[in-house]
């Protein structure tokens, strides 16, 4: 029994069955757990100073992978390279890219001809003969004393140049044919796609290096020629047939040249594009000269007058026939020739693969 004068003790709460068993388990992580009493927090002892309490050490952001591959920039490359740009993609080369044009294609093909063993032979052989059968007939018709009559000296390189020409076709036809052969060609049209790019490089780099090359010979050969045969009654080479025997031989042999080219782009075969270029230089004088029958006689003056060496000589003022093209006829006529060929290369060059 409980006396009035004593208080009564408070009475826990009744738990039930499942608190108990959840009580006897433990704590559960993440927060309290019912019927669980508060811990009350240490107080700190007299005289002593509160310790702090321990800090968690904190973690670093994460750094997404795409932010950790891209490079650092340099301060001083970039100081010393202000053309260099550093993008979110990563870093872009300080070397400019420029659109192509015909000059890079101009400098391509003047590398390719002037490596190439045939450019050194076929020039070297064009120009011996050129000089030395020149020379040679200067001295022949020297020492035997003929006399001209009248005749300029300067028509006398005409048969030297007549076989220096079989070196220039070949070296034109090997401008384009070689690289068919070798394969090459696909490197080259990779590099620079524009077919018609690539032709009129090669057409360009090849007229301007015969034509430099012929006339620096076809000079050599005049004032050799003139030297020697002065005396043999000849008359005296004007300004004009100076002119024309030198740089109007030159255009003449470089368009010939530039027409072995386009016959080589459009046979794409080495041998066979200089075996057409020797018929059509040769062949017409031949067959004229076995032309005896007089119901050929039109033919035959026709095939004279406009075969390859008579129009040649005409350059020379020496020419085979006594009618037909004169003056600068012939490099007008073999100018339409080649402008027709060329363009039929153009157009092969573009319709067919390569």
């Amino acid at each position: 029994m409980t006396t009035p004068d004593q208080p009564q003790q408070p009475q826990p709460p009744r738990q039930d069955e499942g608190t108990m068993m959840l009580n006897a388990i433990g704590p559960r992580a993440g927060g309290p757990q019912p019927g669980a009493q508060p811990q009350p927090q240490a107080q700190p002892q007299p005289g002593t100073q509160p310790q702090p309490a321990a800090q968690q050490p904190q973690q670093a952001p994460a750094v997404p992978p795409q932010q950790q591959a891209q490079p650092q920039q340099q301060p001083a490359y970039a100081a010393a390279h202000p053309q260099a740009q550093f993008s979110g993609g990563g870093y872009v080369s300080p070397i400019p890219v420029r659109p192509t044009h015909l000059g890079h294609a101009l400098a391509s093909e003047w590398t390719k001809i002037k490596s190439v063993r045939s450019t050194v032979w076929t020039l070297s052989v064009m120009i011996v003969l050129v000089l030395g059968v020149g020379t040679l007939t200067g001295f022949g018709i020297s020492a035997s004393g003929t006399d001209l009559r009248g005749a300029s000296p300067l028509g006398f390189g005409m048969f030297g140049m007549l076989l220096g020409l079989m070196c220039v076709i070949t070296l034109g036809v090997l401008c384009v044919s070689s690289e068919y052969g070798t394969g090459m060609i696909r490197t080259t049209l990779t590099a620079c796609p524009s077919r018609a790019r690539v032709l009129a490089a090669k057409a360009i780099v090849f007229f301007l290096l015969s034509f430099v090359v012929t006339a620096v010979t076809t000079t050599l050969v005049a004032l050799i020629e003139t030297g020697l045969l002065s005396g043999q009654g000849g008359a005296t080479p004007s300004g004009s047939e100076w002119f024309k025997a030198t740089v109007g031989v030159s255009l003449y042999v470089a368009m010939l040249g530039l027409l072995a080219l386009s016959v080589g782009a459009l046979l794409r075969h080495s041998a066979g594009a200089i075996t057409i270029m020797i018929g059509l230089v040769l062949l017409p004088l031949v067959l004229a000269l076995f032309m005896m029958a007089e119901s050929l006689q039109d033919l035959r003056e026709f095939l004279f007058e406009y075969s390859i060496p008579s129009q040649l000589g005409v350059m020379y003022s020496n020419a085979v026939a006594s009618s037909g093209p004169s003056g600068w006829d012939p490099l007008w006529i073999v100018t339409g020739l080649t402008a027709v060929v060329l363009g039929g290369a153009f157009v092969a060059l573009h319709q067919r693969d390569v």
